[in-house]
């Protein structure tokens, strides 16, 4: 990791190279950019497919910032800039060497984790294959090294797939992961965990999966911390997550995960009770009617069950938990109006 000295001169360095490489680099680039984002360049995605290109040439990098080639990249700068200066500190940053354990290694390849130079380096690295992409007048997006293009056919997303994996790899001397590259439907391919779904935006199914296990993480069974503390760590993660899938065009797959929220929080509610009739005590507490919490508690259903019963959904209600207790997620809505049921079943 750079010291601070190296920071504030990679970043000097930074500020001098962005203007003049911003006038050369690809509208089809998304990645560590001025005014550009994700949310863009799912967008133009989107918008790609929309307009007749369904298939997906989706190329992964292997290691790709631990493998950038310092001679070429030195050489592609140098074709805009011609002080030797900055040219001699950008080799000076690259080949500064890795310390582990007090031991300096050499490093002869990829650029130094965490340097505020990195990003734009790789963006000079594949602005070549942003060219190349363009000079094949061919469709694209690109995030980093997350690049995918887009075709009309099968035929022509797998012969696509051929000639840029050569490309690579013989002229920019990076390596194509085969087992994660793919040529498939815009449906079946992830890009910013993002999905294009008969034309709408979706959250992916692996996002959604990892979501799923970030709620179960921060809502264990038997934690220590106050439901106070609970709902402090779900705000700092899901406002966040939350505005990032904002994007999605199934508001359906937010409230799948702000429901789970809600209904693991229940569930704590209910066993931190010490017996049934403590339970049924609260419930009435809480302007629960006397039959309908009997029902609920007197049974042989177990925490995970009565969580989702009505009694218990009344008495920490939606309302209860965002107003009283803080939690930053909306309350329940009516989803048919939001999403086709048919187009639901495949995201879940």
């Amino acid at each position: 990791m750079p010291n601070v000295r190296d920071r504030v001169a990679q970043a000097a360095i930074k500020l001098l190279l962005e203007p003049i490489f911003e006038n050369v680099f690809s509208d089809h680039s998304y990645g560590f950019r001025p005014n550009r984002s994700q949310r863009r360049a799912v967008e133009s995605a989107h918008k790609i497919v929309k307009s007749g290109k369904p298939y997906v040439v989706d190329i992964d990098l292997s290691k790709f910032f631990d493998r950038i080639h310092h001679d070429r990249l030195i050489a592609r700068v140098g074709q805009h800039v011609s002080d030797k200066r900055i040219l001699r500190l950008i080799g000076i940053t690259l080949r500064s060497g890795v310390m582990d354990n007090g031991l300096v290694s050499a490093t002869t390849e990829g650029t130094t984790q965490g340097s505020p130079l990195s990003p734009l380096l790789s963006n000079i690295v594949l602005d070549e294959l942003d060219k190349e992409l363009e000079r094949r007048d061919l469709e694209f997006c690109r995030f980093a090294d997350d690049c995918n293009i887009f075709v009309k056919t099968p035929k022509a997303a797998e012969g696509v797939m051929s000639n840029i994996c050569k490309f690579i790899e013989n002229r920019l001397k990076l390596v194509v992961n085969l087992e994660k590259s793919q040529v498939a439907k815009s449906d079946r391919v992830k890009f910013l965990a993002m999905t294009i779904v008969n034309g709408s935006i979706a959250i992916s199914h692996k996002a959604l999966q990892t979501a799923m296990a970030k709620v179960k993480e921060l809502t264990p069974r038997g934690s220590h911390l106050t439901l106070e503390k609970t709902i402090e760590q779900i705000n700092s993660w899901y406002v966040g997550w939350a505005s990032y899938f904002s994007m999605t065009h199934f508001p359906a797959q937010l409230v799948k995960i702000e429901a789970q929220i809600r209904r693991r929080l229940r569930s704590r509610l209910v066993d931190q009770q010490k017996s049934k009739r403590s339970l049924f005590r609260k419930l009435m507490k809480r302007d629960i009617p006397r039959r309908m919490a009997a029902n609920a508690v007197f049974s042989n259903r177990k925490r995970w069950a009565l969580s989702k019963t009505i009694a218990v959904s009344k008495a920490y209600s939606n309302h209860w938990f965002i107003v009283v207790m803080g939690l930053k997620i909306r309350s329940d809505q009516k989803l048919s109006h939001w999403f086709d049921l048919n187009q639901w079943v495949r995201l879940a």
